[in-house]
């Protein structure tokens, strides 16, 4: 019989299956695969997977399947789902960094709140904090040496750039199920995982979240999204064969 397929990754949260963008990502992939898979829901990322040979993983999530959801895509939708990719990590994510994690308001009131009662004793009490460096460290990656020179310039143009990069996705989302039509594809799972958060997140500064909900086709999007393929919030997956998938949101915070 097969070794279980196993999934770790931050516990959900907000009405959704993980808080976490990169673990969403992997879930809602899978499961627009129907990719096999056991999920464990932690909020402890120093404890290891617990066996000699599943080792302590310090990547991004990863996936080693065969299962791939953009299989059907034509050449010009495999161009879009790089491009439209390459958009959201160069205009929208930082902006999402900023809002949960740099955004005092945010910061203190719901990211650094939420992660501290889901983290067990004694790790919640200086676990988000070092979280929250990583974070201003990963965003002065992206911002370069320019965010030292006129911050709030650069908040503001980056916000302008962001507000843009929602309503395109809605202009070319339009009336349609999903990107590419009425099938799920990868660019599916990248988008919802980083509007979800957003549009779900009870934050009390929330103008990119605003924006969000005044576009109805991606709430909707985001609603169908969690109510077809995430209809339930347990660990285990029903009515599947276990194979390998490792999922660690820590790999980009520690």
């Amino acid at each position: 019989m097969a070794a279980p397929m196993e999934l770790f990754c931050w516990a959900g949260g907000w009405g959704l299956p993980s808080v976490d963008p990169d673990c969403l990502a992997v879930l809602t992939y899978a499961r627009f695969t129907g990719a096999p898979l056991k999920v464990h829901k932690v909020t402890n990322p120093w404890r290891r997977a617990g066996a000699q040979d599943n080792p302590w993983p310090h990547t991004v999530p990863f996936i080693r399947q065969k299962y791939n959801a953009d299989y059907d895509l034509s050449a010009r939708q495999g161009a879009d789902t790089l491009a439209f990719v390459s958009l959201l990590e160069e205009k929208l994510l930082p902006v999402l960094i900023h809002t949960f994690w740099v955004d005092a308001k945010n910061y203190v009131e719901h990211t650094r709140k939420w992660y501290a009662e889901a983290m067990p004793f004694p790790l919640n009490f200086f676990l988000p904090n070092r979280m929250h460096k990583r974070q201003l460290q990963r965003l002065q990656l992206m911002w370069g040496d320019s965010c030292l020179e006129d911050e709030e310039e650069l908040e503001k143009e980056m916000y302008r750039e962001a507000l843009e990069c929602l309503t395109l996705l809605s202009q070319r989302l339009g009336d349609q199920k999903f990107f590419f039509g009425d099938s799920p594809a990868s660019l599916d799972a990248f988008v919802f995982s980083h509007l979800a958060p957003l549009l779900k997140a009870r934050l009390p500064n929330g103008k990119l979240q605003q924006h969000l909900k005044s576009l109805q086709n991606l709430c909707d999007y985001c609603t169908s999204i969690l109510s077809l393929y995430f209809p339930w919030d347990g660990g285990e997956w029903p009515g599947l064969e276990p194979r390998l998938l490792l999922c660690w949101a820590w790999g980009r915070s520690q």
